[in-house]
């Protein structure tokens, strides 16, 4: 079976919806995949009741003619994504949506799943857990997870929200700074960049940007570049 993968890197833009700019690539998803009923992972909600994030998240779908249902309210977690038509990750603390995960052990559950055909979307913490691990994510580590690995649905690191600039006055890192220190224990590993309003879209053995801005790509010994929509990335995976 060929994987299916939306990664989205932000659910809202500034003065939006909530996921108002990926709602079109989602209902294009959904249509495409004849979806209608999506088991949604909230995990990553944090300061958000389960069933304050999934009625959020099924608002929306139930405009684009779908409905999601949360996973937490399934007596067999491990069933639900067995049975599951389609699974969406939302976004959130990474570090508690992999401990949850991992708790829960769901994460190669949920890699097969994938790997069989079934369709899959995150944003943010949603697209990190698609990566082999966690390790690129921005997130407080608020909890410690059993292991930092997630599903390794891609062989590559995403960062999302990726940003360029330091906020004035700010004497930290760039986020770039803190990527390449990643590099420098993770030598074999490319990190993309994937700045909000953009998302890729795997399929099978294929990889498509879409969004309003470039990816940074990150690759150690290698100045880190941009590539643009419609560019060839199939080097990534």
């Amino acid at each position: 079976m060929t994987k299916k993968l939306l990664l989205i890197s932000n659910s809202t833009n500034a003065g939006e919806a909530y996921l108002g700019w990926p709602r079109q690539a989602i209902n294009q998803y959904l249509i495409e995949n004849n979806i209608k009923e999506v088991l949604f992972i909230p995990y990553a909600g944090v300061g958000i009741t389960y069933d304050e994030y999934t009625s959020k998240v099924n608002a929306v779908f139930n405009e684009l003619g779908a409905s999601v249902y949360g996973i937490h309210n399934e007596n067999d977690p491990v069933k639900a994504v067995n049975e599951a038509k389609a699974v969406a990750v939302g976004g959130g603390n990474t570090f508690h949506l992999v401990y949850m995960l991992h708790k829960l052990k769901l994460m190669d559950i949920i890699k097969a799943k994938v790997l069989e055909g079934t369709p899959y979307m995150g944003w943010s913490a949603g697209s990190n857990i698609a990566c082999p691990s966690l390790k690129t994510t921005n997130d407080m580590p608020i909890i410690e997870p059993e292991s930092f690995n997630c599903t390794a649905l891609v062989p590559f690191q995403i960062n999302p929200h990726y940003l360029d600039a330091n906020p004035e006055g700010h004497g930290g890192e760039t986020r770039e700074q803190r990527i390449e220190e990643f590099m420098e224990v993770n030598q074999n590993i490319y990190v993309v960049g994937l700045r909000e309003a953009t998302y890729l879209l795997v399929e099978g053995n294929s990889i498509n940007l879409f969004g309003m801005r470039p990816m940074r790509i990150f690759k150690y010994g290698t100045p880190a570049y941009e590539v643009k929509a419609g560019e060839n990335l199939d080097f990534l995976l």
